[in-house]
């Protein structure tokens, strides 16, 4: 299981991730931040990135704001 830091963009015109520095990476997502949206979207952008399912990525702080720690773990 890996730990990244991230920040999140959301209502971009596409999805997206990039890798800023060894663990920090920029999401972003189309999503509104609205009731959720934008972290579900966040999650699907980081499992295709990864090559993971989407429950091996969970928001582990920074739920409501731009920054974010979210674990990622492989099976």
């Amino acid at each position: 299981m890996i730990k990244i830091y991230i920040t999140v963009k959301p209502n971009a015109k596409e999805t997206k991730v990039e890798q800023i520095g060894e663990k920090e990476y920029k999401v972003s997502v189309k999503a509104t931040p609205v009731q959720g949206r934008a972290n579900i979207a966040v999650v699907n952008a980081l499992a295709e990135y990864f090559k993971v399912t989407k429950s091996e990525v969970s928001i582990t702080g920074g739920y409501f704001g731009k920054k974010k720690i979210v674990e990622i773990g492989w099976n």
